[in-house]
């Protein structure tokens, strides 16, 4: 069946067409998004600005038109940090269903977590043994580690790119006692769940996920895009660190010729490069993987199982 996943992020909203029955793995399609960056939308109450409702609508109304053209039988779609946590979210989703018709479902950080964790465990499979993944987004950043398929510890924290720029970073070029006071607040915050982590064991596979963990692997020397999704592409944090200066150094517009880095993504970069190599220094990671598969993977797997789920119990049961 031909599904479209309309994920509201905090940075992009993306409209993503694929193919997908149970027992297989999900071909995108046709893929439709937009750079809105709503978690930096924000008034000084902390709610989403009427130009980002505005341009919030109509995207998704623009997605409606373009699933009808692709022939998508099903639409999944949800929300993330920047409309979970916004002082008008409410509002906001109810702008959303009267004018597109399209009811949100707003994810916890948690579920980001697991959902995430699930597409990861995936794409890896069970050879990897306990998996820690790492996900860096413009709200939040997402931690889950566990031998299944579900993690045994799933933890969401503010510390998403794009927030973290808004609120520490605003100029064109980092100040350095503003980039201290960042890099004390971020540890910090990863700090109250390093305990909790760590108590599970060591990993046997520590994962990243998202655009900006994608954009610094790039960065840092792994394959380009271009060379598709099998291609192996890593993050070490010997590498990372040793960037860390010269982003510290460059304006958003020079951070956008950086290989790999998109003109919308750049500005954000800096703090996901602080939040990137704090996580894998507290967590004790040299290195990590980078996985394609993401959150939204993670919803048409776990919609798929639900299928297969019902079919499954429609099916006579084995005989010897």
């Amino acid at each position: 069946m031909r599904l479209g996943v309309l994920d509201v992020g905090s940075n992009t909203v993306h409209f993503l067409v694929v193919d997908a029955h149970p027992g297989a793995a999900p071909l995108p399609a046709y893929s439709h998004k937009a750079e809105l960056r709503l978690a930096e939308l924000l008034d000084g109450q902390g709610a989403i600005s009427e130009a980002g409702v505005e341009r919030l609508v109509g995207m998704i109304a623009s997605s409606l038109r373009v699933a009808e053209d692709k022939g998508v039988v099903d639409i999944l779609p949800f929300a993330t940090s920047a409309v979970r946590e916004a002082a008008n979210g409410e509002e906001v989703l109810r702008r959303v269903a009267e004018e597109t018709g399209v009811e949100l479902r707003v994810l916890s950080g948690q579920d980001e977590a697991r959902l995430t964790f699930l597409a990861v465990r995936r794409w890896f499979g069970w050879s990897s043994g306990r998996l820690l993944n790492l996900d860096i987004g413009g709200g939040s950043l997402e931690i889950a580690c566990g031998l299944d398929e579900q993690p045994d510890a799933a933890c969401s924290l503010p510390l998403g790119a794009g927030r973290l720029t808004a609120r520490w970073l605003p100029g064109d070029v980092a100040d350095p006692e503003q980039l201290r006071e960042l890099r004390r607040h971020i540890r910090a915050e990863i700090a109250t769940v390093v305990g909790e982590i760590a108590r599970l064991g060591a990993p046997d596979h520590a994962v990243a996920t998202s655009k900006t963990f994608k954009q610094l692997a790039r960065m840092t020397g792994a394959a380009p895009a271009d060379a598709g999704p099998y291609a192996d592409r890593r993050l070490t944090r010997s590498n990372l660190a040793a960037w860390l200066p010269r982003l510290s150094a460059m304006t958003a517009a020079e951070r956008a010729r950086i290989p790999g880095v998109s003109e919308g993504r750049a500005k954000q970069l800096l703090a996901g490069a602080l939040v990137a190599d704090a996580a894998m220094d507290l967590f004790g990671l040299d290195e990590l993987d980078v996985c394609p598969w993401a959150l939204r993977e993670g919803i048409i797997l776990r919609r798929l199982d639900a299928m297969d789920g019902s079919a499954d119990r429609r099916r006579p049961a084995l005989t010897p």
